[in-house]
């Protein structure tokens, strides 16, 4: 627990610092809140029930659709009696949210992977510039250096998943395959070239020449490669990648960055600009990652798509890294004063203990 505390003093420290807000929700959800966007592996991983009301209810996976819900009905508070939920949406937006939400997913537990961990989540939201998954990059690495580790230790690897969506869409593939293919996509490290192109071919069902275009995009070198494998239809996106690292240059975080255009996140709700939190040496799985989701509040509702970008940060892997690098603080258990007392003297005694105090 003393950790744990100190983690989060750090996580709570750093969102203040970069003037986020503290909100927080119940740990059951509506079954459906995941259901509807949040991609088919957390659906199947989610310990979901029946309560007593035969509600189909979750313990939450993730905090994100949590926090749209949140935000929702945050705007339809306030647009109550209007008639322009635009402009009474601009009243509400923008918001700076953070959260240190305790999480279940039944998954393989392994080093770094837990079943129930706790995350920090920092959001921005209603802001469509980059300027916001640039401010909460800098968030995430103020808070690596607030604990001790620097960009040789850590990096964190950037790329826009519209680029992949246009690509495919140049390519015939309709959007329902998308969320599929980022998903096989995501795991390129791991089985390699061959396999992710045989799954999509055999499971997705994408033309093998489609395929292999998939792969060759997202495993260019550089934002350069990047740029002419993509083509002339993400010619936007890529330059919003450009200038999220030149912005960075500014912002005294460009040393952390690397471009990976294999990055594009496991989860479907994913719309621009991804990241992952990673161990330079390799040891570890991802520490951490986030990206842009503009249109998963129009799912829920809203009158019209809201810009969102946030990250989510666990702790069972940054525990195993600072440990390893021997960055964790000594906390000591003990009690700093210590006052006998005579069973005459108990009175004076609780006096004593009560100034201390």
């Amino acid at each position: 627990m003393r950790i744990r505390n100190w983690l989060f003093r750090q996580w709570r420290s750093v969102s203040t610092q970069y003037g986020f807000s503290e909100y927080d929700a119940p740990v059951l959800e509506n079954e459906d809140l995941y259901k509807r966007k949040a991609g088919e592996e957390i659906v199947e991983q989610m310990y979901n029930f029946v309560d007593k009301e035969d509600h189909r209810v979750t313990l939450r996976p993730e905090m994100t659709p949590t926090l749209a819900r949140m935000v929702l009905s945050r705007v339809r508070m306030s647009a109550e009696g209007s008639h322009n939920a635009t402009a009474q949406m601009a009243e509400v937006l923008p918001l700076k949210w953070f959260s240190i939400p305790q999480c279940w997913r039944f998954e393989t537990t392994q080093r770094g992977r837990k079943r129930e961990h706790y995350q920090w989540n920092c959001d921005i939201v209603g802001i469509s510039d980059i300027t916001a998954e640039l401010e909460l990059l800098a968030t995430m690495v103020g808070f690596f250096k607030r604990v001790g580790l620097t960009s040789a230790d850590v990096g964190i690897k950037v790329n826009s998943r519209a680029i992949l969506q246009s690509v495919l869409k140049a390519s015939g593939v309709g959007a329902d395959e998308f969320a599929k293919v980022c998903v096989v996509v995501d795991k390129i490290d791991k089985v390699g070239r061959e396999e992710v192109v045989r799954q999509m071919v055999e499971d997705i069902t994408l033309q093998i020449g489609v395929a292999e275009r998939v792969v060759d995009v997202t495993t260019a070198a550089s934002i350069e490669e990047f740029k002419t494998l993509a083509g002339e239809n993400c010619t936007e996106d890529v330059a919003d990648v450009e200038r999220l690292f030149e912005f960075a240059k500014n912002y005294g975080i460009a040393d952390w960055l690397v471009f990976d255009a294999s990055v594009v996140r496991g989860l479907a709700y994913y719309t621009g600009i991804v990241w992952e939190a990673f161990d330079r040496k390799g040891e570890l799985r991802a520490i951490a990652g986030g990206g842009r989701y503009d249109r998963l509040l129009s799912l829920y509702g809203a009158p019209s798509e809201i810009p969102c970008v946030g990250f989510g940060f666990g702790d069972c892997v940054i525990y195993e890294l600072l440990l390893e690098r021997g960055l964790l603080p000594d906390i000591p258990h003990r009690v700093d004063f210590v006052v006998a007392a005579y069973k005459g003297m108990y009175g004076q005694a609780l006096e004593v203990a009560a100034g201390l105090r």
